[in-house]
């Protein structure tokens, strides 16, 4: 039966979590997945994380249907404006309004930040799990590239590569997953170096089971937690290689901006005292990485309790 009663160490995860009572012993009823659910919206500071995620999604991506303004042309008239009524923000060097590029410029970040996340997790995901599976030399073989790639200061592998390409969008999507698949890599061989020996594998490799589907039908879906988990670290972390890389002058090519171009060219000129420059892309990097940070480590707590109770 399902009871509402102050159970030690239950209530505290949702005040709307069914406790059920079976044997004298009480727990929190539903599936593991309502049970993360309720650890998760329990995490205040993760709501608000998530609530600061949906604003900038917003902002960046419907403001500018509302805030319209010329991110093209030159505006000699009002270089360098200070915030006011008609540009809420100010005007950069060049006349362009702060408020409009901060807007297109998040939509660049989180663009690459996200897709690149996908792209690091998925690739990292597929080769982690393949080594796990295999063992042996292959096993040994796989994760020696990863060491070895490893040992690489990020930075400088990062600077090689964007001086190699023409930087793009598409560009910087792959230059930033090429050296961020390496984490998820090794977390995910970790999981299947324990998941292989599950009784549900055995079954399935006397059932006739390929390796194929073992590691696609059985040991990644069984790493999700992991999975989702280092894929929200994923978006915060390529945000901040993306705004390096744009800081260093290997961003994305004029017209087009994103946060760590407007951070390059506002601290030039933060002698001037021009604060409007540099303010408003860096509290916007700063704000959503942490709110990524948040929400990463919500999950991973609520993926723990789902683990315990299954």
């Amino acid at each position: 039966m399902s009871v509402r009663a102050p159970v030690s160490g239950l209530d505290t995860l949702h005040p709307h979590a069914p406790v059920q009572v079976e044997g004298g012993e009480a727990r929190i009823g539903g599936s593991a997945w309502k049970l993360a659910a309720y650890v998760f919206l329990e995490n205040r500071l993760a709501v608000a994380g998530l609530v600061v995620v949906v604003v900038m999604f917003l902002f960046c991506f419907a403001g500018p249907l509302v805030w319209r303004v010329d991110l093209v042309h030159t505006d000699i008239a009002n270089l360098t404006q200070p915030p006011g009524s008609g540009h809420p923000l100010g005007t950069d060097i060049v006349g362009k309004d702060v408020l409009g590029q901060l807007m297109v410029g998040g939509q660049t970040s989180l663009e690459i930040g996200i897709t690149a996340a996908i792209l690091a997790t998925t690739f990292g995901v597929l080769w982690g799990a393949i080594a796990g599976f295999a063992g042996g030399w292959l096993d040994g073989l796989m994760m020696r590239i990863v060491d070895s790639l490893l040992a690489i200061p990020t930075l400088f592998l990062l600077l090689v590569l964007a001086a190699m390409f023409v930087t793009s969008v598409p560009m910087l999507i792959v230059i930033v997953a090429l050296v961020a698949w390496l984490v998820p890599a090794r977390l995910i061989r970790g999981e299947t170096l324990s998941l292989r020996t599950r009784e549900y594998v055995d079954a399935v490799r006397v059932m006739g089971g390929s390796g194929a589907r073992i590691v696609l039908r059985h040991i990644i879906p069984n790493t999700i937690g992991t999975i989702m988990v280092n894929a929200t670290f994923q978006v915060a972390d390529a945000i901040l290689l993306v705004a390096a890389l744009s800081y260093l002058g290997l961003g994305v090519p004029p017209p087009a901006t994103n946060w760590g171009d407007m951070l390059s060219d506002g601290v030039a000129y933060t002698y001037a005292g021009y604060w409007w420059l540099i303010y408003p892309a860096g509290i916007a990097i700063v704000v959503t990485v942490v709110a990524f940070n948040l929400i990463g480590d919500a999950m991973r707590d609520a993926f723990e309790v789902r683990l315990q109770k299954r």
